[in-house]
């Protein structure tokens, strides 16, 4: 959910497209999927990048803080931890100094946060304002939330993030790149099914069978 690297470059945000109010359907589900902070999730991740043969694999946790502030910490296959916090940025790897840049300095990564808070405080305005919102089936049962970037330089690089879920729990989230490399999240209970040798198509499987 928090891909730091992807969009840590510098540049200036164009104007993106207003939004309108999200549906009635689209705002009830997203404001189910709020939780009181800390909210926290195990994750495990495979990036499929196309000058590699094999995806990269990742697991950790993902944490919600509060307000403005998300956190991704990498336990696997080494210690990583991102954190967003106060407008800026924190890597820090195991055995190395930390890193940090100011959020002014990524206009994209600020977009995403916002949308990434949006959605785990339930807040469907804001998420509307980031995102232009294509949402298929019910609150109570199986659904997806398809997401695509109004920032036209997000858009450059963010092709779209899809999420699917069953109830009030996000179970899969799969963040499409503009250059066509995928990563796939398995989150909360789902994330210790990651296959030790994942497929694109092993993974849409398990997220649904899991809805």
């Amino acid at each position: 959910m928090l891909m730091l690297p992807l969009w840590a470059s510098a540049s200036t945000p164009e104007a993106a497209p207003t939004s309108s109010a999200p549906t009635p359907a689209t705002a009830a589900l997203i404001t189910a999927l709020g939780q009181p902070a800390p909210a926290r999730t195990a994750f495990a991740e495979a990036r499929f990048l196309h000058l590699l043969d094999r995806p990269l694999v990742v697991s950790g946790e993902l944490a919600w803080l509060g307000g403005d502030q998300l956190q991704r910490r990498v336990d696997h296959p080494r210690q990583e931890t991102a954190t967003i916090a106060n407008g800026e940025v924190t890597q820090q790897r195991a055995g190395r100094s930390p890193r940090h840049f100011s959020l002014s300095h990524a206009p994209q990564l600020q977009v995403l946060l916002d949308s990434f808070v949006a959605l785990l405080s339930g807040d469907p305005q804001r998420l509307q304002q980031a995102f232009e919102i294509e949402h298929v089936g019910a609150a109570s049962a199986a659904w997806t939330l398809t997401l695509v970037p109004r920032d036209p330089k997000v858009a450059r690089t963010v092709a779209s993030i899809v999420i699917e879920g069953y109830g009030k729990q996000s179970r899969c989230m799969h963040l499409q790149e503009a250059d066509g490399d995928l990563a796939v999240d398995l989150l909360g209970p789902l994330a210790d099914k990651m296959p030790a040798q994942p497929t694109r198509e092993a993974l849409q499987a398990l997220c649904r069978d899991a809805r």
